[in-house]
């Protein structure tokens, strides 16, 4: 079970080493579907990667400059119907808090957050 552990991680850290970070939605900025919605930190993507939905694997950078994958969030979207996960980089713990709150605020969006240990 360690193995995998450390397999799945590494396996992320090369993704992300090997791929350009594009932040398209800087902390503070609005949701463009759902104005109500505000980014609680940076969120963006890996260039030239693909998730479920088509576009880039999503990402949320936080303030931490140390650049670590810290966490991925697994989401639900029942809007969308679909489902896919979120890499967290350099997020402090109230980051993850704040994040993991903005995907649970309504009915259509939850997601639950998986810690690097």
């Amino acid at each position: 079970m360690l193995s995998e552990h450390l397999a799945f991680w590494g396996a992320n850290d090369s993704l992300v080493r090997e791929s350009e970070l594009v932040i398209d939605r800087p902390k503070g900025t609005y949701h463009p579907k759902f104005p109500e919605l505000v980014y609680p930190v940076d969120y963006g993507y890996l260039k030239n990667t693909t998730s479920l939905d088509g576009g880039g694997i999503d990402v949320y950078r936080g303030s931490d400059a140390s650049g670590i994958i810290d966490a991925i969030l697994g989401s639900i979207d029942l809007h969308k119907k679909d489902s896919e996960i979120k890499i967290l980089i350099g997020c402090t713990r109230d980051e993850k808090k704040q994040i993991l709150e903005f995907h649970n605020r309504n009915e259509y969006m939850k997601g639950l957050l998986i810690e690097r240990y």
